[in-house]
């Protein structure tokens, strides 16, 4: 099935952690492409694939092996070496103090309050209604990182944290070259608040270097995965849609590999692209943002929870 989206690029910001400018100040501004390396939105059309896709090359698996249980996976998979895992079991981290000192070696909050999100990034300074928050999203507790998704003052609120490898201490923080990165989540069902998590290209240059999402989508629609790159000098996507709402826990695991990007969830493979596989380093942010195109309701408000996360690099 083909089908005709507009297609909007998401993607890393170049601002530093902590605290920072909020909507309407000065310093660099992330809303202009030329200082944050982000690319100007453009439509185009998207390929969209039903439940279970054809692939161009490879047949998928049909099995995820992060999914076997709800625990997190902590070993080596065949083919891949594990080098990051989070269940955030070593403590609770109040709202406005993540990652503090329990997490800092293994998370970075990513963008100062304020930062403007996807959408925000393509609205005048002063005028803004959605943009990162982490110090009014972000906490752990129960053993699980929660992101508390809200409105103040007219202003949606998200949040993009991203995982640390060795300690990490500046962006970016988690860069390889093909890599699998599984995750177990829950998402109230939030109109006008979306999941973008992401692969983003350690160059900044979209969409010559690609981008991958999954989990990917607004909160009261469906989860769909997303696949970027350029053919025939243009922008173009594959998008596999399995059909499944958020609201309930799921384990969504995207493969990165040379021969192909393949997405599980809950353990079923949803397919593999096999035309814009990146060839070179990216990094991973659990984008979650809004406005995008619609904003929440002033009272839309409720919760992204993640239990784990678990990262492997290709041996």
């Amino acid at each position: 099935m083909v089908i005709a989206l507009t297609a909007v690029a998401c993607g890393d910001l170049n601002v530093p952690a902590g605290p920072g400018p909020g909507p309407g100040s000065g310093a660099s501004d992330p809303a202009d492409p030329s200082t944050t390396g982000a690319p100007s939105p453009s439509a185009a059309p998207e390929v969209s694939h039903d439940v279970e896709p054809p692939v161009a090359s490879g047949a998928p698996r049909f099995a995820d092996p992060s999914a076997a249980s709800e625990a997190m996976p902590t070993a080596d998979l065949p083919g891949w070496k594990q080098v990051f895992a989070e269940d955030f079991t070593d403590g609770d981290v109040g709202l406005g103090t993540f990652p503090g000192p329990i997490y800092a070696p293994r998370w970075s909050e990513n963008y100062a309050d304020g930062t403007p999100d996807t959408a925000a990034q393509q609205q005048p300074k002063g005028a803004r209604t959605s943009g990162y928050f982490p110090s009014k999203v972000l906490s752990v507790h129960d053993g699980v990182l929660d992101m508390f998704l809200h409105s103040e003052d007219g202003v949606a609120m998200g949040a993009a944290p991203s995982p640390k490898l060795d300690g990490a201490s500046q962006r970016p923080y988690n860069s390889l070259v093909y890599g699998r990165y599984s995750v177990r989540f829950k998402a109230d069902v939030l109109p006008g608040f979306k999941l973008a998590w992401l692969l983003w290209p350690d160059s900044k240059q979209w969409p010559q270097d690609g981008e991958i999402d999954f989990p990917e989508g607004d909160l009261s629609k469906v989860i769909y995965a997303a696949v970027h790159g350029v053919e025939a000098g243009e922008h173009r996507s594959d998008v596999f849609r399995p059909n499944q709402p958020y609201g309930d826990w799921h384990i969504a695991t995207t493969e990165w590999r040379a021969d192909g990007i393949e997405f599980f969830l809950d353990g079923k493979s949803l397919g593999v692209s096999t035309r814009f596989v990146p060839t070179k380093p990216m990094h991973y942010i659990l984008q979650t943002e809004s406005c995008s195109p619609n904003c929440p309701l002033p009272e839309t408000n409720g919760h992204v929870l993640v239990d784990w996360v678990s990262i492997w690099e290709r041996t």
